[in-house]
């Protein structure tokens, strides 16, 4: 028989324990928890994509920010996100060509980078600690990279978060930009759980190296041999780390065992969106970049990045970029680059060698069509979207082109998207060349797209017209710094 005085004592550890759990369902997001089944914060708040969202950025010296922003120097901001303000929040310019390009054109439109935690520690919007705003360059349609980012959420392969935002500095329009959810902690806990393996954005030092290890080749055992890898890891690695994705890329290399190495499946349909938007700034191009590492017990997926050149739009750094659009839209999904560059690109080349695999491809393209474009889809996403920003973009003081290019834009946008799922069905069903030695015997079989200019899209004329008026949304925005401080 229990003591009157010894059930006194566990209903008070009973209370206290009732209490310490209340707390943490209440204060838990406070300090950082989670609920398992719930998304973060921020996704529900600045990524809710169903309206325009609102920055104003406040900084000191935003004509000074613009003429440094090559060097891609943080300075401290104050940031209101949908009025709400933060303070002491890093912004830096981002970019690689468009960054070098506004700047020699004489613009002022960057991509910029919020990180909330570069000069508070522990920093974050709603759990989120970065984001960026991609200032559309060489999308007249604003879409390119929103309709990618949907494609490949479709399809079931991890994207980032993104929202159409409009932004002001110093009070000032500055002009409608796509908020999107950097990759890194937050984006890992939001997709792989708290346990999540390891990030990394591999990219080249120099285009000229041979930049095996951003090609994802096997180069030996030594992690000196990784350094566009390691070096750009977005979490703390050691030894162990270092370890499984050598094993992982030497497996890769072996084209046997690929399951234990590689997450097939996964890529397969990353491989389908990838091959259909015709990216060429991406793993499959010349540059071999533009693409996040996702490693985990030893198994590799390769996730989305930076879509503003897809639809066949890439010509930068070619000597003799295609421009011609019976080309590109027909370009063939069996060899999705030249024989060169394939072969040095092991994550695509060896899974296609697997007969398994490579019929898995096909079927996940038949999907892919009869779902995302041929159901209506895909067109319902860029009408109703545009229609979303529409009196942001005709507003917009700091844009690439015209609010009649963009309405053409968009119109191309989407005769693309049909006349490329009309191409990749025919060369499913075999009625069309699907590779390259295919195309070369036929190069007059394939849907005509000969009425299409994809310039339409965007296009270096664009920049040498925009000078004028970002010219003027930037005095305007510096002359609000200016006001502030009277």
């Amino acid at each position: 028989m229990i003591r009157h005085r010894q059930i006194d004592r566990l209903c008070a550890l009973a209370m206290v324990l009732a209490l310490v759990l209340t707390g943490l369902l209440f204060f838990g997001e406070a300090l950082g928890l989670q609920p398992a089944s719930a998304a973060p914060e921020y996704a529900y708040r600045l990524f809710d994509d169903s309206r325009v969202h609102t920055v104003d950025i406040q900084a000191e010296d935003w004509a000074q920010f613009i003429a440094e922003a090559p060097e891609e120097e943080y300075i401290p901001c104050t940031v209101s996100v949908d009025g709400e303000e933060f303070r002491q929040v890093g912004l830096r310019a981002k970019g690689n060509n468009s960054l070098r390009l506004t700047e020699e054109y004489g613009l002022a439109r960057h991509s910029l980078k919020l990180e909330f935690d570069h000069y508070v520690d522990g920093g974050n919007y709603h759990g989120l600690d970065k984001f960026s705003l991609d200032a559309s360059f060489q999308d007249n349609s604003y879409l390119k990279t929103y309709l990618v980012y949907d494609m490949m959420e479709y399809m079931g392969v991890p994207a980032p978060l993104r929202s159409f935002v409009w932004v002001t500095v110093n009070g000032s329009p500055w002009g409608l930009f796509l908020a999107i959810e950097e990759p890194e902690e937050a984006f890992a806990r939001r997709n792989f759980g708290a346990d999540h393996g390891q990030l990394y954005k591999p990219d080249y030092t120099s285009l000229n190296a041979e930049n095996a290890d951003v090609a994802l080749r096997y180069a030996g055992g030594g992690p000196e041999r990784y350094p566009n890898i390691f070096d750009n890891a977005k979490f703390d690695v050691d030894g162990a780390d270092q370890a499984r994705l050598i094993q992982a890329l030497k497996t890769l290399a072996s084209g046997e065992d690929l399951e234990t190495a590689v997450n097939v499946d996964e890529v397969l349909r990353y491989f389908v969106v990838q091959v259909f938007v015709m990216n060429w700034d991406s793993y499959l191009g010349h540059t071999g970049h533009n693409y996040f590492l996702y490693e985990e017990d030893g198994v590799l997926s390769i996730l989305p990045w930076d879509y503003n050149l897809a639809f066949g739009t890439y010509a930068l750094g070619m000597t003799d970029p295609i421009r011609d659009p019976d080309v590109l839209l027909n370009w063939p999904i069996n060899t999705p680059a030249r024989g060169e560059t394939m072969l040095e690109r092991p994550l695509y080349h060896n899974l296609m060698k697997n007969d398994e695999y490579f019929a898995r491809y096909h079927a996940y393209f038949g999907q892919f069509l009869a779902e995302y474009l041929e159901s209506g889809r895909c067109e319902a996403v860029i009408r109703e979207t545009q229609a979303l920003i529409a009196p942001y973009v005709e507003a917009d003081p700091t844009a690439f082109c015209s609010y009649e290019d963009h309405l053409l834009a968009v119109d191309t946008l989407l005769e693309v998207c049909r006349l490329r799922s009309e191409s990749v069905r025919g060369q499913l069903e075999g009625t069309f060349p699907s590779t390259l030695a295919q195309r070369a015997e036929h190069p007059d079989a394939g849907v005509d797209a000969s009425h299409v200019d994809l310039r339409a899209l965007g296009d270096f004329e664009d920049l040498e017209r925009a000078e004028g008026r970002q010219d003027a949304a930037l005095a305007a925005a510096a002359g609000g710094a200016a006001r502030e401080e009277m």
